[in-house]
Protein backbone atom coordinates (compact mmCIF):
# COMPACT_ATOMS: atom_id res chain seq x y z
CA UNK A 1 0.00 0.00 0.00
CA UNK A 2 1.34 3.41 -0.93
CA UNK A 3 -1.26 5.50 0.91
CA UNK A 4 0.35 5.05 4.34
CA UNK A 5 3.82 6.11 5.52
CA UNK A 6 5.90 6.50 8.65
CA UNK A 7 7.19 10.03 9.12
CA UNK A 8 9.71 10.98 11.80
CA UNK A 9 13.13 12.54 12.10
CA UNK A 10 14.01 9.88 14.68
CA UNK A 11 13.37 6.62 12.77
CA UNK A 12 14.78 4.48 15.57
CA UNK A 13 11.59 5.06 17.57
CA UNK A 14 9.29 3.67 14.87
CA UNK A 15 10.24 0.01 15.30
CA UNK A 16 9.75 0.16 19.08
CA UNK A 17 6.47 2.03 18.99
CA UNK A 18 4.76 0.20 16.14
CA UNK A 19 6.53 -3.15 15.75
CA UNK A 20 5.81 -4.00 19.37
CA UNK A 21 2.18 -2.91 19.02
CA UNK A 22 1.56 -4.88 15.85
CA UNK A 23 2.09 -8.63 15.77
CA UNK A 24 4.47 -8.38 12.84
CA UNK A 25 5.36 -5.03 11.36
CA UNK A 26 6.44 -6.69 8.10
CA UNK A 27 2.87 -7.90 7.59
CA UNK A 28 1.38 -4.56 8.58
CA UNK A 29 0.01 -2.20 5.90
CA UNK A 30 2.35 0.51 7.26
CA UNK A 31 5.11 1.21 4.75
CA UNK A 32 7.91 3.76 4.60
CA UNK A 33 7.53 4.98 1.02
CA UNK A 34 8.39 8.70 0.68
CA UNK A 35 8.41 8.49 -3.09
CA UNK A 36 4.64 8.11 -2.96
CA UNK A 37 3.92 11.27 -0.95
CA UNK A 38 1.28 12.66 -3.37
CA UNK A 39 -0.81 9.52 -2.79
CA UNK A 40 -0.34 9.37 0.99
CA UNK A 41 -3.61 9.47 2.92
CA UNK A 42 -2.32 8.52 6.38
CA UNK A 43 0.83 9.40 8.31
CA UNK A 44 1.94 7.34 11.29
CA UNK A 45 4.48 9.06 13.48
CA UNK A 46 5.89 9.30 16.98
CA UNK A 47 8.65 11.37 18.63
CA UNK A 48 10.46 13.33 15.95
CA UNK A 49 7.43 14.29 13.91
CA UNK A 50 8.65 17.26 11.81
CA UNK A 51 6.92 20.62 11.86
CA UNK A 52 5.58 21.93 8.56
CA UNK A 53 3.89 25.05 7.26
CA UNK A 54 0.43 24.94 5.71
CA UNK A 55 2.02 25.43 2.28
CA UNK A 56 4.34 22.46 2.86
CA UNK A 57 1.46 20.24 3.95
CA UNK A 58 -0.55 21.11 0.85
CA UNK A 59 2.46 20.72 -1.45
CA UNK A 60 3.79 17.39 -0.16
CA UNK A 61 0.59 15.71 1.06
CA UNK A 62 -2.31 16.80 -1.15
CA UNK A 63 -4.28 13.60 -0.42
CA UNK A 64 -3.58 13.44 3.31
CA UNK A 65 -6.57 12.65 5.54
CA UNK A 66 -5.12 12.00 9.00
CA UNK A 67 -1.98 11.90 11.13
CA UNK A 68 -1.68 9.25 13.85
CA UNK A 69 0.88 10.38 16.42
CA UNK A 70 2.05 7.67 18.82
CA UNK A 71 3.34 10.05 21.51
CA UNK A 72 1.94 12.80 23.71
CA UNK A 73 1.80 16.50 22.89
CA UNK A 74 1.04 17.52 19.29
CA UNK A 75 1.47 21.24 19.94
CA UNK A 76 4.63 21.57 17.85
CA UNK A 77 3.15 20.32 14.58
CA UNK A 78 -0.65 20.00 14.68
CA UNK A 79 -2.01 23.43 13.76
CA UNK A 80 -0.88 23.61 10.09
CA UNK A 81 -2.27 20.12 9.44
CA UNK A 82 -5.58 20.97 11.09
CA UNK A 83 -5.76 24.19 9.07
CA UNK A 84 -5.47 22.06 5.94
CA UNK A 85 -8.36 19.84 7.00
CA UNK A 86 -6.18 16.94 8.14
CA UNK A 87 -7.43 15.13 11.25
CA UNK A 88 -4.96 14.59 14.09
CA UNK A 89 -4.98 11.64 16.46
CA UNK A 90 -2.64 11.44 19.45
CA UNK A 91 -1.73 8.75 21.95
CA UNK A 92 -1.65 11.32 24.76
CA UNK A 93 -4.07 9.11 26.69
CA UNK A 94 -1.64 6.18 26.45
CA UNK A 95 1.29 8.37 27.49
CA UNK A 96 -0.74 9.67 30.43
CA UNK A 97 -0.83 6.20 31.98
CA UNK A 98 2.88 5.83 32.88
CA UNK A 99 3.16 9.50 33.89
CA UNK A 100 0.25 9.14 36.33
CA UNK A 101 1.73 5.89 37.65
CA UNK A 102 5.07 7.61 38.26
CA UNK A 103 3.30 10.52 39.96
CA UNK A 104 1.40 8.16 42.22
CA UNK A 105 4.64 6.44 43.24
CA UNK A 106 6.40 9.77 43.83
CA UNK A 107 3.51 11.15 45.89
CA UNK A 108 3.32 8.07 48.13
CA UNK A 109 7.09 8.08 48.64
CA UNK A 110 7.21 11.84 49.26
CA UNK A 111 4.56 11.63 51.96
CA UNK A 112 6.84 9.16 53.78
CA UNK A 113 9.87 11.47 53.50
CA UNK A 114 11.54 8.88 51.29
CA UNK A 115 13.76 11.14 49.18
CA UNK A 116 15.63 13.01 51.86
CA UNK A 117 15.69 10.15 54.35
CA UNK A 118 17.23 7.87 51.70
CA UNK A 119 19.95 10.44 51.04
CA UNK A 120 20.62 10.73 54.79
CA UNK A 121 20.88 6.97 55.15
CA UNK A 122 23.45 6.88 52.36
CA UNK A 123 25.46 9.51 54.25
CA UNK A 124 25.35 7.23 57.32
CA UNK A 125 22.91 9.59 59.04
CA UNK A 126 20.37 6.91 59.90
CA UNK A 127 18.91 8.63 62.95
CA UNK A 128 18.47 11.92 61.08
CA UNK A 129 16.74 10.01 58.30
CA UNK A 130 14.32 8.39 60.71
CA UNK A 131 13.64 11.72 62.40
CA UNK A 132 12.97 13.31 59.02
CA UNK A 133 10.53 10.55 58.08
CA UNK A 134 8.75 10.83 61.41
CA UNK A 135 8.17 14.53 60.70
CA UNK A 136 6.30 13.68 57.49
CA UNK A 137 2.55 12.97 57.38
CA UNK A 138 2.76 9.51 55.84
CA UNK A 139 -0.11 8.57 53.54
CA UNK A 140 -2.95 8.38 56.05
CA UNK A 141 -4.71 11.73 56.00
CA UNK A 142 -2.09 13.49 53.89
CA UNK A 143 -3.21 16.30 51.58
CA UNK A 144 -2.16 16.08 47.94
CA UNK A 145 -2.42 18.94 45.46
CA UNK A 146 -2.76 18.51 41.69
CA UNK A 147 -2.08 21.50 39.46
CA UNK A 148 -4.00 20.92 36.23
CA UNK A 149 -6.80 18.42 35.63
CA UNK A 150 -6.04 17.25 32.13
CA UNK A 151 -5.68 13.60 31.20
CA UNK A 152 -2.70 12.99 33.51
CA UNK A 153 -4.11 14.99 36.41
CA UNK A 154 -7.45 13.18 36.21
CA UNK A 155 -5.84 9.74 36.05
CA UNK A 156 -3.52 10.59 38.95
CA UNK A 157 -6.57 11.64 40.99
CA UNK A 158 -8.27 8.39 40.08
CA UNK A 159 -5.28 6.34 41.24
CA UNK A 160 -5.12 8.29 44.50
CA UNK A 161 -8.71 7.37 45.33
CA UNK A 162 -7.60 3.98 46.62
CA UNK A 163 -5.51 5.65 49.34
CA UNK A 164 -6.51 7.56 52.48
CA UNK A 165 -5.37 10.94 51.19
CA UNK A 166 -7.29 14.16 50.63
CA UNK A 167 -6.87 15.59 47.13
CA UNK A 168 -7.08 19.24 46.08
CA UNK A 169 -6.97 20.29 42.44
CA UNK A 170 -6.55 23.61 40.68
CA UNK A 171 -7.83 23.93 37.12
CA UNK A 172 -9.97 26.77 35.75
CA UNK A 173 -11.60 24.54 33.13
CA UNK A 174 -12.10 21.13 34.74
CA UNK A 175 -13.52 19.74 37.97
CA UNK A 176 -12.82 16.17 39.08
CA UNK A 177 -15.59 14.35 40.95
CA UNK A 178 -14.64 13.69 44.54
CA UNK A 179 -11.75 16.16 44.47
CA UNK A 180 -11.80 19.50 46.29
CA UNK A 181 -11.43 22.46 43.95
CA UNK A 182 -8.77 24.94 45.04
CA UNK A 183 -6.91 28.05 43.97
CA UNK A 184 -3.13 27.85 43.62
CA UNK A 185 -2.44 29.87 46.75
CA UNK A 186 -4.56 27.57 48.92
CA UNK A 187 -3.13 24.46 47.28
CA UNK A 188 0.48 25.44 47.98
CA UNK A 189 -0.40 26.48 51.54
CA UNK A 190 -2.25 23.30 52.51
CA UNK A 191 -0.73 20.38 50.63
CA UNK A 192 1.95 18.00 51.84
CA UNK A 193 2.71 17.02 48.25
CA UNK A 194 2.12 19.11 45.12
CA UNK A 195 2.23 17.65 41.61
CA UNK A 196 2.34 19.80 38.48
CA UNK A 197 0.27 18.76 35.44
CA UNK A 198 -0.21 22.10 33.71
CA UNK A 199 -0.37 22.19 29.91
CA UNK A 200 2.53 23.94 28.22
CA UNK A 201 1.31 27.14 26.59
CA UNK A 202 1.83 30.89 26.73
CA UNK A 203 -0.56 31.29 29.66
CA UNK A 204 1.19 28.77 31.90
CA UNK A 205 4.86 29.55 31.34
CA UNK A 206 6.55 31.01 34.44
CA UNK A 207 3.24 30.56 36.26
CA UNK A 208 4.79 28.94 39.34
CA UNK A 209 6.98 31.47 41.17
CA UNK A 210 8.16 32.52 44.59
CA UNK A 211 4.78 33.82 45.78
CA UNK A 212 3.56 30.22 45.57
CA UNK A 213 6.68 28.30 46.55
CA UNK A 214 7.14 30.37 49.73
CA UNK A 215 3.71 29.11 50.85
CA UNK A 216 4.82 25.47 50.85
CA UNK A 217 4.64 23.71 54.20
CA UNK A 218 8.02 23.20 55.89
CA UNK A 219 8.08 19.51 54.94
CA UNK A 220 6.19 19.69 51.62
CA UNK A 221 7.34 18.17 48.32
CA UNK A 222 6.94 19.71 44.87
CA UNK A 223 6.83 17.18 42.01
CA UNK A 224 7.14 18.17 38.36
CA UNK A 225 6.54 15.64 35.61
CA UNK A 226 4.77 18.22 33.42
CA UNK A 227 6.95 20.88 31.84
CA UNK A 228 9.85 22.85 33.28
CA UNK A 229 8.78 26.12 31.66
CA UNK A 230 5.94 26.61 34.14
CA UNK A 231 8.45 26.93 36.99
CA UNK A 232 10.64 29.97 37.68
CA UNK A 233 13.72 27.99 38.64
CA UNK A 234 15.37 30.70 40.76
CA UNK A 235 12.18 31.09 42.80
CA UNK A 236 11.90 27.37 43.49
CA UNK A 237 15.57 27.23 44.47
CA UNK A 238 15.07 30.17 46.84
CA UNK A 239 12.16 28.46 48.60
CA UNK A 240 14.15 25.22 48.91
CA UNK A 241 17.16 27.04 50.36
CA UNK A 242 14.99 28.90 52.85
CA UNK A 243 13.46 25.67 54.16
CA UNK A 244 15.75 22.62 53.68
CA UNK A 245 12.99 20.23 54.83
CA UNK A 246 11.11 21.05 51.62
CA UNK A 247 11.82 18.73 48.70
CA UNK A 248 11.62 19.04 44.92
CA UNK A 249 11.38 15.97 42.68
CA UNK A 250 11.95 17.19 39.13
CA UNK A 251 11.64 15.00 36.05
CA UNK A 252 11.54 18.11 33.83
CA UNK A 253 13.31 21.47 34.02
CA UNK A 254 13.81 24.56 31.88
CA UNK A 255 16.33 24.38 30.34
CA UNK A 256 16.44 20.62 30.12
CA UNK A 257 18.81 19.43 31.48
CA UNK A 258 19.51 22.26 33.91
CA UNK A 259 22.37 24.64 33.18
CA UNK A 260 25.75 23.17 34.25
CA UNK A 261 26.10 25.44 37.30
CA UNK A 262 22.47 25.28 38.43
CA UNK A 263 22.04 24.80 42.19
CA UNK A 264 19.54 22.07 41.34
CA UNK A 265 22.53 19.74 40.95
CA UNK A 266 23.94 20.43 44.40
CA UNK A 267 20.95 21.13 46.66
CA UNK A 268 20.47 18.09 48.92
CA UNK A 269 16.68 18.52 48.88
CA UNK A 270 16.39 18.21 45.08
CA UNK A 271 15.95 14.94 43.16
CA UNK A 272 16.53 15.09 39.40
CA UNK A 273 15.53 12.45 36.86
CA UNK A 274 16.11 12.63 33.06
CA UNK A 275 12.52 13.10 31.81
CA UNK A 276 11.54 9.46 32.28
CA UNK A 277 7.95 9.71 33.56
CA UNK A 278 6.45 9.21 30.09
CA UNK A 279 6.39 5.98 28.12
CA UNK A 280 9.65 4.03 28.23
CA UNK A 281 10.68 0.46 27.45
CA UNK A 282 7.73 -1.75 26.59
CA UNK A 283 5.32 1.05 27.56
CA UNK A 284 5.86 2.72 24.19
CA UNK A 285 4.00 -0.15 22.52
CA UNK A 286 0.80 1.02 24.21
CA UNK A 287 1.00 4.26 22.23
CA UNK A 288 1.41 2.42 18.95
CA UNK A 289 -1.53 0.15 19.72
CA UNK A 290 -3.73 3.17 20.49
CA UNK A 291 -2.92 4.71 17.11
CA UNK A 292 -3.49 1.45 15.22
CA UNK A 293 -6.90 1.30 16.91
CA UNK A 294 -7.60 4.93 15.97
CA UNK A 295 -6.71 4.14 12.35
CA UNK A 296 -9.08 1.16 12.38
CA UNK A 297 -11.85 3.38 13.77
CA UNK A 298 -11.18 5.97 11.06
CA UNK A 299 -11.45 3.37 8.30
CA UNK A 300 -14.68 2.06 9.84
CA UNK A 301 -16.16 5.56 10.08
CA UNK A 302 -16.27 5.42 13.88
CA UNK A 303 -15.44 8.35 16.20
CA UNK A 304 -12.18 8.01 18.12
CA UNK A 305 -11.47 9.23 21.66
CA UNK A 306 -7.94 10.02 20.53
CA UNK A 307 -8.75 12.79 18.06
CA UNK A 308 -7.29 16.24 18.76
CA UNK A 309 -9.12 19.36 17.61
CA UNK A 310 -7.93 22.93 17.26
CA UNK A 311 -10.06 23.95 20.24
CA UNK A 312 -8.46 21.26 22.41
CA UNK A 313 -4.98 22.61 21.69
CA UNK A 314 -5.77 25.76 23.67
CA UNK A 315 -5.90 23.90 26.97
CA UNK A 316 -3.96 20.68 26.58
CA UNK A 317 -0.29 19.91 27.04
Amino acid sequence: MNNVIFLTQQPGHIANVYAMAAQDIKKSPLLTAPEHLPQVEFIFSTWGMPSMSEDEVREHFPALKAVFYAAGSVQHFARPFLACGVQIFSAWAANAVPVAEVCLAQILLANKGFYQSAAMQKQQQRQLGREFTNAQPGNYGATVGLIGCGMIGRYTAQLLQQFDVHVLACDPYTQIDGVEKSCLEELFSRCNTISNHLPDNEKTRSMLGYDLFKRMLPNATFINTGRGAQVIEADLIRALQEEPARTAVLDVTDPEPPAPKSPLYTLPNVVLTPHIAGSTGQEVARMGSYMLAAHADFLAGKPSPHEVTLEMLENMA
